[in-house]
């Protein structure tokens, strides 16, 4: 277990700082308010992780841990939406329809509502 949290790790920490990376570097040559950073990585961490299905569906090219640590570590520390999209992917390609709509409502409709809750509430409090 112990060597899996460390894949996973490492895979998240390279991530990250590739997220911030690539991210800055697209956002400083635009100098525009549209967050076209964030897109990038968001577009470019689906195509990543669609790639990484496609190999896995050929065979047994990769061990767990390097899948774990390319799928869980790398693409989940450089864009969380990434795995989102995977994840709503894999319940449509198994026919859960109303998994899929269910999460992508409630992730979408409920992060938005929770993000405006905890804001609201950080408003509220005088410091």
């Amino acid at each position: 277990m112990i060597k899996t949290l460390l894949f996973i790790g490492m895979g998240s920490f390279i991530g990250g700082v590739s997220r911030y990376l690539l991210s800055h570097f697209f956002q400083d040559m635009t100098k525009n308010p549209f967050p076209i950073g964030t897109l990038v990585v968001n577009i470019a961490g689906c195509f990543i992780i669609g790639l990484l299905y496609g190999l896995f569906e050929r065979g047994n090219l990769m061990n767990s841990n390097l899948r774990l640590f390319l799928t869980v570590g790398f693409c989940g520390g450089f864009t969380t939406f990434s795995t989102f999209i995977g994840e709503n992917f894999q319940l449509i390609r198994s026919d859960n329809f109303f998994y899929f709509l269910l999460y992508l409502t409630v992730s979408i409709v409920g992060g938005y509502l929770l993000l405006y809750l905890g804001y609201s509430l950080i408003k509220l409090i005088q410091i």
